[in-house]
């Protein structure tokens, strides 16, 4: 216990360091902050508000200080810590981090991983095919299967039910490839029921299925009852479509398992960019009704993506002011 209080005087030193030389910016970012997180009403939340701690800082301990602290929250998401993907963590580090958890009482959404994240096998290179790595991670087709096993032994460790998972990087014609991904996610959704584990597919505007249109499409060709999606409405907004009311209509409700939110915006150029939480394109607060109208009770997870406040530690207390204040208009209160 002596080195996780040392550390916590550490991170505690440096946040202080961080403080005497704050931006005007960040300090109005902080000021966000609720004044008494612990008396937000978590237990009357319909769904389990969470952040991927990484969108906040790559020190895992004091993400979880944050989330727990700051926010009130008693759900976090996982997808890398100390510059290493979840995935790549050693015995050493899981126990660690499940120490960490631990001290600050918060549970695990689901092992945000990079599985079916790559290249699909014979197909002509996509145009969103990426060089560089995903959120500290590199695994080639050839390693999914082992890395679905390590999901699924991750989740035991970290007990969570739910793994997440792509399909794999934009074809320009996916069309002669579509069911053989198919089957290769029905598959490994066969091998997550095994365990009692829901697979969950998250909708990303580079991979295979971006909208809800497409959502609807392989959860329909689809059928197994723990192959669910993760419903990201900025990434479909991002792509062009509108992901509520238009996307979302298209759903199988009772098949969402999982939610993403963050906000966009559009430039000139048709291109985007990401926004706070409420100050973007995309219709939260109607979704967050329709969610809450449909009965979804599982994960809402904040993925900031937004940096204009100057660090990801503010910018996602911007963001999450903005969610609750969002979930407020929308007459749910979390």
């Amino acid at each position: 216990m002596h080195r996780y209080t040392r550390r916590r005087l550490l991170a505690g030193l440096g946040l202080a360091g961080v403080g005497a030389a704050m931006s005007p910016l960040v300090e109005k970012a902080v000021a966000f902050r609720p004044m008494n997180p612990l008396a937000v009403g978590a237990g009357s939340c319909p769904f389990r508000l969470a952040v991927i701690s990484d969108e906040i800082t790559q020190d895992f301990e004091k993400a979880c200080q944050i989330v727990s602290g700051d926010f009130g929250l008693r759900w976090i998401e996982l997808r890398s810590m100390w510059n290493k993907n979840v995935t790549d963590l050693d015995a050493k580090q899981v126990e660690e981090a499940r120490t960490i958890l631990q001290e600050h009482k918060l549970r695990v959404t689901d092992i945000a991983s990079p599985l079916f994240k790559t290249d699909w096998p014979g197909a002509p290179r996509s145009s969103q095919s990426e060089a560089r790595d995903q959120f500290n991670a590199t695994f080639d087709a050839s390693a999914q299967d082992k890395l679905l096993e390590r999901c699924i032994s991750l989740a035991k460790s970290f007990h969570t039910d739910r793994i997440r998972c792509f399909d794999y990087w934009r074809l320009d014609d996916q069309k002669p490839y579509r069911a053989a991904i198919n089957a290769k996610l029905q598959q490994a959704a066969e091998r997550c029921a095994k365990d009692d584990l829901v697979l969950l597919l998250e909708n990303e505007m580079s991979c295979n299925t971006a909208s809800g249109e497409e959502s609807a499409a392989v959860l329909k060709a689809i059928p197994n009852k723990n192959f669910m999606l993760n419903w990201d409405p900025g990434n479909a907004a991002a792509l062009g479509s509108t992901p509520y009311p238009n996307g979302y209509e298209l759903l199988p409700k009772q098949r969402i398992g999982h939610c993403h939110c963050k906000d966009v915006v559009t430039k000139p150029d048709h291109k985007y960019d990401w926004a706070p939480v409420g100050s973007g394109i995309v219709n939260w607060v109607g979704q967050l009704q329709a969610l809450h109208h449909d009965g979804f009770h599982y994960a809402l997870s904040l993925e900031t993506h937004w940096r204009g406040a100057g660090t990801p530690d503010a910018s996602t207390h911007v963001s999450m002011d903005g969610l609750r204040k969002t979930l407020t208009k929308a007459g749910i209160s979390c």
